[in-house]
């Protein structure tokens, strides 16, 4: 069998690190992201074909800050350091950074040099992202500056020879107008890679893996009802067949009608499923709780229990099954040098003693629209892959502060007509989520000429290729209007209809 060719991304916990995984794989190349602080020997055990250094909040000439065995540049395999990357890369090799006095945030013209396959086919001058304060001072023997701008006469740097290459730029964000023909140059014609990492592929590979770490093993899976979750379903019941059971918690924090949905769903998918009622013990637990931390930690909790209880009525089970992605990984900051930013019912959220031989993730390391196209390969219909995004703490994280049962009501008929307004206007694909979030602000307003004290909804909905960055949804006003009116008329005890128009960051999808 061939071997599967594959870049290594290190990170140094720079806030664009999983969009260099992103688009190295949008390239047809296939790539994982380990801490900057993994072993020389298992880097060699990887056995990469390229390696990309990744951006990072440290200054590299302070003390502490992350750094590598400099032997990596003598494996003879092409090196690509971005942002701190390319300064590391500098130091480690006899050259030297210092603080620039002129310091670069936002889009800046790069100009590059005739000659480098790096810049190969891109045109002289064009536009790509900075986000520094530190630039190159002398270059490291064997190294030419290939690439300035007006204020960085070190935008670019290579050593041709040995395949060394740095870029004081972000190739993997957006704003580069050639970005992706940077990345590109670097995989195909420095690294001679093709574009030839499909889903397919990636399909194969994680059923072969899921089998053999199961062998003869039970399997319980953790059952949502979302796309993650569902995907995981089918990769595992291709992998396992009849091992596999799925246990599906209706917490009562579902959306309207959707432990029925989920059921008819998953009979699709010819899998057994066992659905736990278990409304009054999550609600119980949720009682006074106002902070979403503590939400998701009890959330996260009480779903091992009822997995652990539901498992000794079936008989030993090994392994326990989660659709954890990986936004879900970087924001609950494991694995990574990424901090916290909220932790996900199952990751952050997860007590440390679970009752199974071992947690398996075969998603962790797929963005979301890549778990579409994976549920689409393992033939899952697709108005179950295109199922709105849900997370797993459900309508706990969009009653903001305590949540009880009538304020899940209210929210749950409010998102309805939300939901069905956004598929009528015919924006259901080209809006990637859209939810409503009951405040916990009440204001005055005017109803059948009386006085009116009650709660303020907020409408959220966002465009974004991989839920790590995201902007606010242009939804037409009169889509607005349609469902405030809605909203206001069949909904009781609400009176007030907002729309939030910020974007990711600084704000997250999720109000909580």
């Amino acid at each position: 069998m061939t071997k599967q060719s594959r870049v290594l991304v290190l990170d140094f916990g720079g806030q664009y690190n999983l969009l260099i995984a992103r688009r190295v794989r949008e390239c047809g190349v296939y790539c994982e992201i380990k801490p900057w602080s993994l072993p020389l020997d298992q880097i060699r055990a990887f056995a990469p074909d390229g390696i990309i250094f990744t951006g990072g909040p440290a200054t590299v000439f302070d003390a502490g800050a992350p750094m590598i065995d400099k032997e990596v540049f003598e494996l003879g395999v092409p090196v690509l350091g971005i942002c701190y990357g390319q300064q590391l890369m500098m130091q480690l090799l006899g050259g030297s950074c210092h603080s620039s006095l002129i310091r670069e945030y936002g889009k800046v013209e790069v100009t590059h040099e005739d000659g480098s396959l790096l810049f190969d086919g891109i045109e002289p001058t064009s536009v790509f992202w900075m986000s520094h304060g530190v630039e190159v001072e002398k270059l490291a023997p064997g190294f030419r500056a290939c690439a300035h701008t007006a204020g960085c006469p070190t935008a670019a740097v290579e050593d041709p020879q040995r395949r060394l290459y740095g870029v004081q730029f972000h190739p993997e964000v957006l704003h580069s107008v050639h970005g992706t023909e940077v990345l590109q140059n670097f995989l195909y014609k420095i690294c001679g890679l093709k574009n030839e990492w499909k889903m397919a592929s990636y399909s194969l590979q994680a059923i072969e893996e899921c089998r053999a770490k199961v062998g003869n093993g039970k399997v319980l899976l953790a059952l949502s009802g979302g796309v993650d979750s569902s995907v995981a379903a089918a990769l595992l019941n291709r992998a396992v067949g009849d091992q596999l059971t799925c246990i599906f918690v209706d917490h009562g924090l579902l959306r309207k009608d959707e432990g029925d949905q989920v059921m008819d769903a998953m009979g699709v998918l010819g899998v057994k499923v066992i659905r736990v009622n278990a409304q009054e013990r999550f609600l119980s637990r949720l009682a006074g709780v106002r902070d979403p931390e503590t939400k998701r930690k009890i959330i996260g909790e009480e779903f091992i229990r009822v997995f652990e209880a539901e498992a000794k009525k079936i008989g030993k089970v090994d392994f326990l099954v989660q659709g954890t992605i990986y936004p879900d990984v970087v924001e609950s900051g494991v694995g990574g040098e990424s901090v916290v930013i909220k932790s996900h019912h199952n990751v952050g959220g997860l007590p440390d003693h679970v009752d199974f031989k071992e947690i398996i993730e075969p998603l962790r390391r797929l963005f979301k629209d890549e778990v579409r196209q994976l549920g689409i390969e393992l033939g899952l219909p697709e108005k179950l892959v295109w199922r709105q995004p849900f997370p797993g703490p459900g309508l706990a994280i969009r009653v903001i502060g305590e949540i009880t049962e009538d304020k899940l009501a209210i929210l749950r008929d409010a998102d309805a007509i939300f939901r069905e307004e956004i598929a009528n206007a015919g924006l259901d694909r080209s809006i990637n989520q859209y939810f409503a979030v009951l405040t916990d602000l009440r204001s005055v307003g005017v109803m059948g000429d009386g006085r009116t004290y009650d709660y303020t909804l907020a409408l959220r909905a966002v465009e974004t290729q991989d839920f790590m960055t995201a902007n606010w949804a242009r939804i037409p006003y009169d889509v607005l209007e349609k469902a405030s009116n809605r909203i206001v008329n069949e909904v009781k005890h609400i009176n007030r209809v907002c729309y939030d128009i910020t974007s990711k960051p600084p704000a997250t999808v999720e109000w909580e």
